[in-house]
């Protein structure tokens, strides 16, 4: 259950109080700040590839390599998980494009992958056969380079060409090159783009929209592209004419061309923070803004233009609830009408999971409780239907989205929960769906249950939460337990099939807790806006409550509990030892970041600010130090040992933030232990046996800190 989704510079500040006597409460006392750089005498980290950094870094990292990998039971389940990850049971989830099934894939044998496709009649048999187009692994032979696949977009209407991105060890910037389907060969001199964040799209065979780094100035302050161009092919890319330019302080710009048959537009996206943009549409005449609230997700599919609100809209006399799902036929809204279909208006215990357009439909994902039902909403003359999905189930952990939405109402359905392996199912709307793929057991599940409670947060919030856990579980405080948890950007955390934390953990007797902490979409956009800025404590008040009620329910205690998460989820780790020391023993802390005082000055942490704030304004970082583990860790206050993981390739949340955080709580004494993948990017590793390594030191350090050592 690993989300890494997004991070950050740093300073010692003053520090905040730790928890007094009573377990789980948090007396919080202010003591004065320093805002002086040079106080930080960790800064020198933060030089990624510096001599002096990866020294300290392979020093760590040989520490950690050293206490686990002498273990036996570590590298047995380093075995077990790499087998499961190599397994070519997995289901080869496929995208289609004309008459082809498209799959990336890796295992044992190709360790960086290859590219292939297949036809939906061999898709359909126990093992189809592939063409394989691309091998990931030669090519990096070739060119003596770490390349992690990043995707391929083919050209309509034949797909003969299409644009093929890598990246360097798994960082987000990246490569493109174009890749010719019938030699199966990179163009000699087609289209390509050297290292940078950004990324190229098709118009034409002959041109293509591109957002890159175009040289001094072309970037944002969050490093992101800041001006798009529509590029000829021929023509030296400084010619390329330019689009749009958005602000330096934007998150980033790039353009777009919508190549659904009779419905062909050019679109430019500027956008100036996370959940915050502009839409143009471009025309002969220049641009012209869709004029929907920035705050909204605006898309567009053939007749109709998609509006899902995160404010309530007043508009045409009306008012249109937060949460709400709208739609227009777009030729009519650009035209000034605001006559909107409303398609969903979340309730209490309800929000708008995602939508999925077909054809001539609408698959409609809500989430209840946290929990999916799908619904197929058609449009009419006398206005939109709705009627439950067929053959989908009443409630559980589903998805769909089409096949081929331009021309088809077929779509692709996965269910799966927590103990229940994945299934896949071709459908057609309208009739019950076809079970093409299962993915086996991948772990004992036997006498396994899933049940869900909600524990009471601070303010009275009723906050959610999954348990797995041994069917029968006595309660009597004494189950190692890990407590999972994100609480950011709107992500929800739905209950997945994960046969790494089913085989490293439940499977050995743990109890396996997912907390659904605001900050995170569970609830919609009220449960991501709750936890924003200023109320930022919220997200861990709701963490926090979660670990105490199952202290109260008695199903673990404080020496029994363990925590893990990654990205803004490793944020939430940081502060969960800063805040909460007394209500854990162990915590996993991963791709984290954790300096609040300098995130926004490093990478694209600028890009964030929406949803921390910005340390440079007093009367925000006045509320950001609450929630800044690097400032709030003391030598004079016991926390629970962290293990932070990180990697030297991700160029998304800057690996100092780790770096730091470690060499600050080991110079304070507290136990801590440290590894950094040398590349990987922000998922922290760049092929499956990277993954393997990684989980198993997560793993077994929990294990030995909450099981005990099967040393």
């Amino acid at each position: 259950m690993q989300i890494f989704w997004l991070g950050c510079w740093c300073l010692w500040v003053g520090a905040f109080g730790g928890p007094n006597e009573e377990k789980g409460k948090v007396t919080v006392t202010t003591t004065a700040v320093q805002d002086d750089a040079s106080d930080d005498p960790f800064l020198w980290l933060e030089d990624v590839a510096g001599d002096a950094a990866l020294d300290w870094v392979r020093g760590k990292n040989a520490l950690t390599q050293s206490h686990f990998e002498s273990d036996p039971s570590f590298q047995a389940l380093q075995s077990d998980l790499l087998a499961i990850l190599d397994s070519s049971a997995r289901i080869p989830m496929v995208s289609k494009r004309g008459e082809y099934y498209y799959n990336f894939w890796r295992d044992k044998k190709n360790v960086r992958g290859i590219w292939r496709r297949t036809t939906l009649d061999q898709y359909r048999k126990a093992e189809p056969q592939w063409e394989v187009l691309l091998d990931l692994d030669e090519i990096a032979d070739q060119e003596h380079e770490n390349w992690v696949w990043k995707g391929a977009s083919l050209l309509r209407p034949d797909y003969r060409r299409c644009l093929i991105t890598l990246s360097r060890g798994g960082a987000d910037a990246s490569i493109v090159r174009e890749f010719d389907m019938t030699t199966r060969q990179f163009v000699a001199d087609g289209f390509q783009l050297p290292e940078s964040k950004g990324g190229m799209t098709w118009i034409d065979q002959d041109h293509v929209y591109v957002a890159t780094d175009f040289g001094p100035g072309s970037m944002t302050t969050s490093g992101y592209p800041r001006i798009a161009k529509r590029w000829k092919r021929g023509t030296p890319l400084e010619q390329a004419e330019v689009i749009y330019e958005g602000q330096p302080e934007d998150m980033s710009v790039s353009a777009s061309f919508d190549d659904s048959p009779g419905f062909e537009r050019h679109f430019v996206s500027r956008a100036i923070r996370f959940y915050y943009d502009e839409l143009f549409l471009v025309t002969d005449a220049g641009l012209v803004k869709v004029d929907a609230p920035n705050s909204a997700n605006k898309s567009v599919h053939r007749e109709f233009f998609y509006v899902e609100l995160r404010e309530p809209w007043q508009v045409g006399g009306l008012t249109y609830a937060a949460g709400s799902l709208l739609a227009i036929p777009f030729e009519r809204f650009m035209q000034g009408s605001t006559d909107f279909a409303v398609l969903f208006t979340p309730t209490e215990n309800s929000s708008l999971a995602g939508f999925s357009p077909t054809k001539d439909h609408v698959i409609l994902n809500v989430l209840e409780d946290v929990k999916n039902k799908l619904f197929v909403l058609t449009p009419g003359q006398k206005g939109w239907s709705k009627q439950p999905l067929q053959g989908a189930p009443a409630i559980g952990t589903v998805s769909a989205g089409p096949v081929d939405s331009d021309e088809s109402n077929a779509y692709f359905m996965t269910v799966n929960d927590y103990l229940t392996p994945t299934t896949l199912a071709l459908g057609e709307i309208g009739a019950d769906p076809e079970r093409l793929k299962s993915l086996p057991a991948m772990y004992n599940a036997d006498g396994l249950e899933v049940t869900q409670h909600f524990a009471v947060s601070q303010d009275g919030t009723k906050v959610p939460y999954f348990q797995v856990s041994r069917q029968g579980l006595e309660l009597n405080g004494q189950h190692p337990t890990l407590l999972y948890g994100y609480g950011g950007f709107e992500i929800s955390l739905t209950p997945s099939y994960n046969p790494v934390v089913g085989r490293a953990w439940t499977s050995q007797g743990g109890v396996y807790v997912v907390a659904n902490i605001r900050g995170g979409g569970e609830y919609g956009p009220r449960w991501h806006q709750a936890a924003l800025k200023e109320n930022r404590l919220r997200a861990y008040e709701d963490f926090a409550a979660v670990a105490e009620d199952l202290v109260r329910r008695r199903v673990t205690k404080p020496e029994k509990l363990g925590i893990q998460g990654g990205s803004n989820g490793g944020l939430l780790v940081g502060n969960m030892v800063a805040l909460y020391p007394k209500l854990f023993e162990a915590a996993v802390c991963q791709v984290p970041l954790l300096d609040m005082r300098r995130y926004h000055q490093l990478l694209a942490g600028a890009s964030w600010m929406a949803e921390y704030g910005n340390p440079d304004d007093p009367k925000q970082w006045s509320y950001i130090q609450k929630f800044s583990p690097y400032q709030n860790i003391r030598p004079d206050v016991k926390y629970p040992e962290v293990l932070f993981t990180t990697s030297t390739r991700d160029d998304r949340v800057h690996p100092g933030h780790a770096r730091k955080m470690f060499a600050r709580m080991e110079q304070q004494g507290h136990a801590v232990r440290y590894f950094e993948n040398i590349e990987g990017g922000h998922g922290g590793a760049a092929n499956n046996g990277q993954t393997a390594y990684m989980q198993a030191l997560a793993f077994r350090f929990l294990s030995e800190k909450l099981v005990g050592s099967a040393r």
